[in-house]
């Protein structure tokens, strides 16, 4: 994730914020300011803060386009750089064969199908840090970070132990007997680092909430190069090494995993970037906290990545080894709009918990309203671009001359087409998600998932292609259903305002 410029002693909020017109001080308690471990902290009169002292800057309850977009962009730039390691990874082994293309690609989705449970707890740090940063306590902010880093510890604990089980666990969908292999490989080697990637995520949304999306930039930027050098010497033998195809492809993703979570855990021990250099108030009440409000968030993601899961190892099988990486190779192009997407989602998320935390809750809706539709913008602009050329993007998972070559543009072009539908749902329910995790109402959205992807996805996909023989149209249809029913529950449910109720960082109110 990020090299040189990691030692940078970032201020707690992005450049644009400190200078925001719209900008508020902190809501301090009590009628005073919030004291930190150091001293009384600054306000917006006062000496600028030091490495010495907790920043307090102010805190944008209003944002306006160009602060989102401010705060979006190094979220933007670390995600991007996951997509650009997704995108490199199956363009380099899918010069190798269509069943290393889809062992990889399929194994890098079941990976992140392992890990998205804890992945969804860790995001909820965002909230806590968020809303604490809000109310001007920085110290307190901070021990959220370190709850995150317990999961992930926890996390890397529970992939080791699953290994001796991978192969046993592949065997078990309807893969040819050749990516089975390739992919119980994959998985072995990937899920290595396993709680480096969530560390990763919990550091990142810990400095999120406090509005420094830089530091987290830069340690995926270091990913990013890493396993594009190692993807390069490994795959393919280069510079000496042996040539690993499918398995070089999961060991230069851990390695570059664990080394940019290294680098970015060093920040937050030292304090770099942070709003306090210590943390206070470590409680077994706060630690429950995050489990309550984590859980929910972390089934949210699970449910929808479990119900994906289902449709690519269960429902795709079916429709034959060039249709299952042909889709992937669409999702993967959708991952330029999705990552960006999710990026001004999360950042929108940030102002939301700030302004919850400043208790200025009617600044609210206008930052998702806004956050949505630069969210929406993006995916309309993207799908336009795969409406004029699907064949010229999807050419590059594809070897020239290759036998099934003329096969898998014909069935890729249709589905990118077809993806375009589900573009402007996603944006919305990605907004509209974040924005109430950032609240903390992560059981209304949980079980919104839940009822839809198994109530309407999984059946639907399942019986349109397994039952009646449908093809890949029928499955992404069910697909875009899905997101688009969900965009609309989601919607109903921040409009009933029962978001305003809940209350993370009081001993108020936690969402039964």
């Amino acid at each position: 994730m990020d090299t040189a410029r990691i030692t940078d002693p970032a201020a707690v909020s992005a450049p644009a914020l400190a200078a925001a017109p719209a900008a508020t001080p902190a809501a301090p308690t009590d009628q005073s300011a919030a004291p930190t471990d150091q001293g009384a902290a600054p306000t917006d009169q006062g000496a600028a803060p030091t490495d010495q002292s907790a920043a307090r800057a102010p805190v944008v309850t209003r944002p306006s386009l160009a602060q989102l977009l401010a705060l979006a962009l190094p979220i933007v730039v670390s995600r991007s750089s996951q997509v650009v390691v997704g995108f490199t990874d199956a363009a380099m082994v899918g010069q190798l064969s269509q069943a290393a293309l889809a062992a990889t690609t399929a194994g890098a989705t079941n990976a992140f199908n392992v890990l998205v449970l804890p992945m969804g707890m860790v995001f909820v740090v965002q909230s806590f840090a968020s809303q604490l940063t809000g109310r001007g306590d920085a110290a307190g902010a901070r021990r959220y970070g370190w709850y995150g880093l317990g999961i992930a510890a926890l996390t890397q604990v529970a992939c080791l132990a699953s290994l001796p089980f991978l192969s046993a666990a592949v065997a078990l969908f309807d893969y040819s007997a050749e990516v089975q292999g390739l992919m119980a490989t994959y998985l072995w080697w990937r899920l290595l680092s396993g709680g480096a990637a969530i560390g990763l995520e919990a550091l990142a949304s810990y400095y999120g909430g406090l509005g420094n999306t830089r530091l987290p930039m830069l340690a995926q930027l270091v990913v990013m190069v890493l396993n594009l050098a190692l993807c390069w010497v490994l795959i393919y033998g280069n510079l000496g090494a042996p040539a690993l195809g499918v398995a070089g492809s999961a060991m230069a993703a851990s390695a570059a995993t664990t080394i940019g979570f290294a680098l970015l855990f060093g920040c937050f021990v030292l304090g770099v970037g942070c709003g306090a250099r210590r943390a206070t108030g470590f409680s077994l009440r706060d630690a429950w906290r995050v489990v309550k409000i984590g859980v929910p968030s972390g089934f949210n993601w699970f449910i929808e990545f479990a119900a994906f899961s289902f449709f690519l190892n269960v429902v795709l099988p079916g429709l034959g080894t060039t249709t299952i990486a042909a889709m992937m190779s669409v999702i993967q192009l959708n991952s330029v709009s999705f990552m960006p997407a999710f990026a001004l989602a999360s950042s929108g998320a940030i102002f939301v918990g700030q302004a919850i935390g400043a208790d200025r809750r009617d600044d609210v809706p206008r930052t998702v309203w806004l956050a949505m539709a630069a969210a929406a913008g993006w995916m309309g602009l993207l799908a336009v671009v795969y409406v004029v050329a699907p064949r010229f993007f999807l050419s590059a998972f594809v070897a020239e001359g290759a036998p099934d070559a003329a096969q898998f543009l014909d069935v890729g072009a249709r589905i990118l087409l077809l993806s375009c539908a589900w573009q402007l749902f996603d944006a919305a329910s990605m907004v509209l998600s974040e924005a109430l995790r950032a609240a903390g109402d992560t059981l209304a959205t949980f079980v919104a998932r839940g009822v839809i992807a198994w109530g309407v996805f999984v059946p639907g996909a399942w019986l349109s292609v397994r039952r009646y023989g449908g093809g890949d149209v029928e499955a992404v249809f069910w697909l875009a259903a899905y997101l688009a029913v969900l965009a609309v529950v989601l919607l109903l449910r921040f409009r009933s305002g029962r978001w305003r109720s809940i209350v993370l960082t009081d001993d108020v109110s936690l969402p039964g």
